[in-house]
C-alpha cells in the first residue's frame, strides 16, 4: 500500500494498481508521518494542532493523540521502532521531541537546529540527523532510549533545510537552493565514526 498526506486533513490509502482504496479522516493536513513495519500504527504528525495522532492503518482510525506541549510547527519526524522511540523536530521553538511510542509520553526534549525540514534517525550510529534552515544540521547521539545529546552543529548554507539520509550508502545528502551565482547543489556528508 501506499500512504498520501492531503488536504484539510486526511491519509490516504492506495494500492498497488494505483487505486484509492481508503481514508483515514484527521483534523488538520498531515505533515511527516511513519509506519511501523511490526504493527499497524502509522505515526502523524498535525502541525497545525499540535500534536501527533497514532493511526491504527488496518482500522482506519485514529487510535491515540500525542501533544507537543508549547512547542509549535511540527513538521519533521523520525522512528526508532526497536528502542519504541518517534523524533519529532518542532519549529517553535527548536527542539527535538523524544515521544515514547508505548505511551505518548515526552522522554527528553533538545534544542535543535532552526527552520528544519528534514530528520533522520540512523539505527546503525544510534544518532539522529536533523537539517534546517538556519544554515545547519544538529547530529544527535543517543546514550539510550531515553537520554540524548546533541554531538554536534554542522554548518551548512541557510536555507538548506530539504535531507535526506541513506543508510544503504551511509550518507546525508542536503538539497542548497540557487543563490545569487551559485548554482543549486546537493552537498554531501558522511556521518563521522
Amino acid at each position: 500500500m501506499i500512504y498520501v498526506g492531503y488536504g484539510s486533513g486526511a491519509l490516504g490509502e492506495i494500492d498497488g494498481d494505483g487505486n484509492k482504496v481508503g481514508d483515514t479522516k484527521l483534523d488538520a493536513h498531515p505533515e511527516s508521518f511513519q509506519l511501523e513495519k511490526n504493527s499497524s500504527r502509522i505515526y502523524v504528525n498535525l502541525p497545525k494542532s499540535r500534536k501527533v495522532v497514532v493511526v491504527d492503518r488496518d482500522k482506519r482510525i485514529v487510535v491515540a493523540t500525542w501533544k507537543t506541549d508549547t512547542a509549535f510547527a511540527n513538521y519533521p519526524m523520525a522512528l526508532d521502532e526497536n528502542e519504541h522511540r518517534l523524533f519529532v523536530v518542532t519549529r517553535l521553538p527548536a527542539r527535538l521531541l523524544v515521544f515514547n511510542t508505548d505511551t505518548g509520553a515526552i522522554v527528553e526534549k533538545l534544542t535543535a537546529v532552526g527552520d528544519c525540514d528534514d530528520v533522520f534517525y540512523d539505527a546503525n550510529r544510534k544518532r539522529i540527523y536533523a537539517s534546517g534552515g538556519d544554515g545547519a544540521i544538529s547530529a544527535f547521539e543517543q546514550k539510550d532510549a531515553d537520554h540524548y545529546a546533541e554531538l554536534a552543529r554542522i554548518a551548512t548554507v541557510k536555507g538548506a533545510r530539504t535531507s535526506f539520509f541513506s543508510p544503504e550508502l551511509d550518507r546525508l545528502f542536503l538539497a542548497v537552493r540557487r543563490e545569487g551565482s551559485q548554482p543549486a547543489a546537493i552537498h554531501i556528508f558522511a556521518p563521522a565514526q
